[in-house]
């Protein structure tokens, strides 16, 4: 036997220093953990790899609260200022002071999450257009995480639902004063609005629709957000099943070379 095969006598394990023929210096002990180093390093599971993964994550949530807050508070301001109030008519006073509330709500939400990619997108694209995979840790990504979220959710869950509103507020406005027993031009104010008539019919039609629309919108997101969640903790516990699958291999091999 050569002399790559003798180990000192004060090894536990005379048959784990069996010497690999690559001429490295290196037995088998250490030859197994590195090719788990390597199966780590080289798959899904390495650090730089879900790193690369969140950042193109957060780029892409970026990307869209950019664009559906840019054009819902663009829609939403051109309702407010295209409206047009029968001034002969007495709008109920709630119904008003709703559709400012709604408006002014949702403009500043979408505008807040507008600000937020607007501010964070840059430094994302600028780290993600450079091929180099040590360049991720630049990425301010992980830090604001909590701010892109809040941005994701202002942009797509509450901007959508008070955009929902601002349409059935739009409609009572804009249908309530139809048909509804306005004055001629000679008068100054309208009757009392009175259940029945066309423009009353079409408003309440408008709501009517939109009710089971908004029931649905936070049902599915509830139900999304919960199936993504559920997806992540069995992406996770995945691969923390196969990696212990791979310490479980390693191990035994390291007990089949003490055991010899």
């Amino acid at each position: 036997m050569s002399s790559e095969l003798n180990v000192p006598m004060g090894s536990p394990a005379p048959g784990a220093s069996e010497r690999l023929q690559d001429g490295d210096g290196m037995d088998y002990r250490d030859w197994v953990r590195r090719s788990y180093l390597e199966l780590v390093t080289s798959n899904h599971h390495s650090v730089q790899a879900l790193s690369w993964r969140k950042l193109y994550l957060s780029r892409a949530k970026l990307k869209a609260s950019s664009r559906t807050s840019a054009l819902l508070s663009g829609f939403a301001m051109v309702a407010m200022v295209e409206v047009q109030l029968e001034m002969q008519y007495n709008y109920p006073r709630f119904l008003l002071i709703a559709f400012s509330v709604c408006t002014t709500v949702l403009v500043a939400v979408h505008l807040f999450a507008l600000l937020i990619s607007t501010c964070i997108l840059p430094n994302v694209e600028a780290v993600s257009n450079i091929h180099n995979l040590n360049s991720v840790s630049e990425s301010p990504h992980e830090r604001m995480h909590h701010y892109i979220e809040l941005a994701w959710g202002f942009s797509t869950a509450l901007g959508i639902l008070l955009f929902l509103a601002e349409v059935v507020l739009l409609c009572w406005i804009k249908f309530l004063p139809v048909d509804s027993g306005a004055v001629k031009a000679n008068c100054t104010t309208a009757s009392p609005p009175q259940p029945g008539h066309s423009g009353w019919q079409a408003a309440l039609a408008s709501t009517i629709i939109m009710v089971p629309v908004g029931l649905i919108f936070v049902v599915f997101t509830i139900h999304f957000y919960r199936s993504l969640v559920r997806h992540k903790t069995e992406r996770h516990h995945q691969e923390i099943e196969e990696l212990h699958k791979l310490k479980v291999q390693l191990d035994g091999h390291d007990r089949g070379i003490q055991a010899v």
